[in-house]
């Protein structure tokens, strides 16, 4: 479902695919406000969400009833709650503030998510990363500027979606270090109609004319998006995965008496599919030991090079 390259590097492939999301993001946000005007908020968030299901439905035919089989289901659940949340937020800001504002106030997503990211995941962030986050809080106090006239529920609602978006993107992380793209995509899809026909149910209208039309956009797009973004990462991120359980596997093994941990081994262990080109700075020689001997590894560092052109 995406047109750009696999044979690109990972950074300029990582930007186009990007690029191409915040297009669909665009023209998602237009549908929106548009089908805003005469529907309510829960209505349309369940619109988007069933066309959206329609546009990723292609993914089940491709790959088979098999793309449904997992074991993160609960985990699943969990961040389609988030997201469906975070939808109704950001799609009520959408709607109800001035269009500017609304945007602007989606972008402090990534300085959320970069809090999240280092109390959740454990990342490491450096000073000038944490003092971009700072910078980035201060436009947002200029916007929402609590404490005078223009301060009002609605941008604290459109902080909220940020604030759940982010949350959705730690998520999304997590699930990628083990599933592949498509099957979040589905499963994303799949369950966010039913979690948002209960409130919509509880306003219903049938659309009219045209806005058929903003609706269907606006699924379409939405779908393309997730389907774009966790293209950025998802690739690389299950190849890594599967190398590090290879590894893992290979380390185990050898925690035995009287095994040698070889430089081939690891390499051999290493080469999971979809990698072209292992480096291994450490250890520098094949690890030998005698028959009352056994290694034990104490730390292990793997990281994603990039692709070889």
């Amino acid at each position: 479902m995406t047109a750009v390259p696999r044979d690109l590097p990972v950074p300029i492939r990582a930007a186009l695919l990007m690029l191409g999301s915040t297009a669909f993001f665009a023209m998602m946000v237009i549908a929106i406000r548009l089908a805003s005007e005469s529907l309510h908020t829960f209505e349309v968030a369940f619109f988007r969400n069933l066309f959206g299901l329609v546009a990723a439905l292609p993914l089940l035919l491709r790959h088979g009833p098999g793309l449904l089989r997992t074991t993160q289901f609960p985990r699943y659940i969990f961040r389609c709650l988030i997201g469906v949340c975070s939808m109704i937020a950001g799609f009520w800001a959408i709607g109800h503030l001035p269009l500017a504002q609304a945007i602007s106030l989606s972008y402090s997503t990534p300085l959320f998510a970069t809090i999240a990211a280092a109390a959740l995941l454990g990342e490491q962030v450096r000073v000038r990363r944490w003092a971009a986050v700072a910078l980035g809080f201060a436009g947002v106090l200029l916007i929402v500027r609590p404490g005078t006239t223009g301060f009002s529920t609605g941008t604290m609602i459109a902080l909220l979606a940020a604030l759940l978006s982010s949350l959705v993107a730690i998520q999304i992380k997590q699930l990628s270090a083990t599933e592949p793209a498509d099957r979040i995509v589905l499963y994303t899809t799949l369950l966010w109609v039913p979690m948002s026909l209960l409130p919509a149910l509880s306003v219903w209208q049938w659309p009219q004319g045209i806005v058929w039309l903003w609706l269907a956009a606006a699924g379409i797009a939405g779908t393309a998006i997730l389907v774009w973004v966790l293209a950025t990462f998802t690739d690389s991120q299950v190849v890594l995965a599967e190398a590090r359980s290879r590894l893992d596997r290979y380390i185990a093994e050898s925690h035995r008496l009287g095994r040698d941990v070889t430089r081939s081994g690891l390499f051999a262990a290493l080469h999971a599919e979809g990698v072209q080109r292992v480096e291994i700075s450490s250890p520098a020689a094949d690890v030998v030991v005698d028959r009352t001997q056994a290694t034990y590894c104490t730390a292990v560092t793997l990281t994603h090079g990039g692709n070889d052109e």
